[in-house]
């Protein structure tokens, strides 16, 4: 058995031939194809890997500036300062009460409600009760009267002020 002769043929040869180089023409176009898909890829993952280098950047930038801005308002949130008020003493210049003794007793009240001073707001609020007992219990001796403090307002926040008003026993 012999295989017939058609590789003589020249429509045979043709064919084959047309095979052989459209074979050849379309493994260059996918080639082609292939590779300028694959260098966009390439682009565009490497632009993506800058934006992402960019914004972890940013984020430690957000994120340390966050944690400095935490600090920041936690030292805001205590007691800075303390401000202690009689706001009725001109009512008894006529006992002999001089601006020179309020601002004694004033700063006496201070000097015993000085441990509210670098306290967390908090802690401040929960013991106003207490700031007012300490400070209504406290008895006064202007010119041989007694006298005795009443709190009107307390505000609390980063100074803690509080008004007083002088009563006659």
């Amino acid at each position: 058995m012999r295989i017939p002769p058609l590789y003589r043929s020249p429509a045979w040869q043709r064919l084959l031939a047309g095979m052989v180089i459209g074979g050849l023409i379309s493994w260059v176009i996918f080639l082609y194809i292939f590779g300028v898909l694959q260098e966009d890829s390439k682009k565009k993952l490497e632009m993506q890997e800058e934006t992402i280098r960019d914004l972890t950047g940013d984020i430690k930038i957000w994120q340390d500036e966050y944690k400095a801005l935490n600090k920041k308002n936690i030292d805001l949130l205590k007691i800075q300062d303390i401000s202690v008020r009689i706001t009725n003493w001109e009512n008894y210049k006529k006992y002999g009460i001089d601006s020179f003794s309020v601002f004694e007793l004033e700063d006496a009240i201070k000097e015993d409600i000085g441990m509210m001073k670098a306290k967390d707001l908090d802690t401040v609020f929960k013991s106003r009760d207490l700031l007012k007992k300490v400070i209504e219990n406290r008895g006064v001796k202007f010119n041989d009267k007694r006298y005795r403090l009443e709190v009107k307002e307390i505000v609390i926040y980063t100074t803690l002020s509080i008004q007083i008003h002088l009563h006659l026993e």
